[in-house]
């Protein structure tokens, strides 16, 4: 007994070690999550998030994260993932061009209809119609820009029930992509594109990590996240020295966002900020730009 001694002596030391060195991180957690809860609180609306530490995942934040919403325009992510599918399975080149229309038939009963550039986010293409874009610089529109008419035309060729098909085979099971944007119709049946908070971290960890496709896919569709336009969540209030690949969804009481965040120390994280039913828009974007302050301090 007396020779195992200073052994079980060293292992009792060494898980006290680790018991106390996690007692901090554990509890600077506790406390992010009831300031995030609070700042929930202070807004009227439904509000989700999901974070994770790329380089530890064991370090969690989950807020309702498999609370399903509408997925706005997060879900463009999803279609991009799919359009380099299918290219790297050769069904198309990401080179190939398409003739820009603007005329679409609805999931319901294949009833045409069309986009109204009052409603979209860019209005280039939509002047642009009859001449040709490549599949890439309609997939770059698409989640730069977030193009419905980009949109709907990559749907089109690559098949709404493929890109959730694709999202099931990966694990990510909650997320549905059913149609294109501003299907009316379908819209009034209650067919639309759902996300959870968890779904798209997930999504967003696998382009991060490399983890489908291959390097060169995820590497292609990192950077077109990189070059996103529209900034005023996530990192609105990031130093500008940390780097957001990301992609936002708006529809009236929704504001989404949806990152991979990589910071000046090498680290990386994904943060998912979902929301509805907002009363004041303005309002409830400003706190989620807090939120993601809080995360940004905390994974620092």
């Amino acid at each position: 007994m007396p020779n195992n001694f200073p052994a079980l002596t060293k292992i009792l030391l060494s898980l006290l070690f680790l018991i106390t060195s996690c007692e901090p991180k554990h509890s600077k957690m506790n406390d992010l999550k009831k300031q995030i809860q609070a700042k929930f609180a202070s807004i009227k609306g439904e509000f989700a998030l999901a974070y994770k530490d790329l380089d530890n995942p064991s370090d969690t934040l989950f807020i309702n994260a498999f609370t399903d919403f509408h997925a706005a325009s997060t879900m463009k992510t999803a279609v991009m993932l799919e359009v380099f599918k299918q290219a790297q399975e050769g069904k198309f080149a990401l080179t190939d061009s398409l003739t820009l229309k603007n005329e679409f038939k609805s999931i319901v009963d294949s009833s045409a209809y069309s986009l109204d550039v009052a409603d979209d986010s860019e209005e280039v293409l939509y002047s642009s119609l009859g001449q040709k874009r490549t599949i890439y610089q309609l997939v770059y529109e698409m989640i730069t820009v977030s193009s419905n008419l980009a949109t709907n035309m990559l749907i089109e060729i690559v098949g709404a029930e493929n890109v959730t098909q694709t999202l099931h085979s990966l694990g990510i099971n909650q997320m549905k992509v059913l149609r294109g944007v501003e299907d009316s119709k379908a819209f009034g049946k209650g067919m639309n594109n759902t996300v959870t908070a968890y779904d798209l971290a997930l999504l967003l960890e696998k382009i991060a990590m490399n983890q489908v496709l291959n390097v060169k896919a995820c590497e292609e569709m990192r950077k077109i996240l990189l070059n996103q336009k529209f900034n005023d969540v996530i990192p609105a209030l990031l130093p500008q020295e940390v780097k957001v690949a990301h992609k936002t969804g708006t529809i009236t009481g929704v504001h989404h966002d949806s990152a991979i965040v990589y910071l000046p120390n090498g680290k990386k994280y994904v943060l998912v900020l979902l929301s509805r039913k907002m009363e004041d828009f303005d309002k409830g974007t400003k706190m989620l730009s807090e939120v993601s302050k809080l995360i940004y301090e905390y994974a620092m």
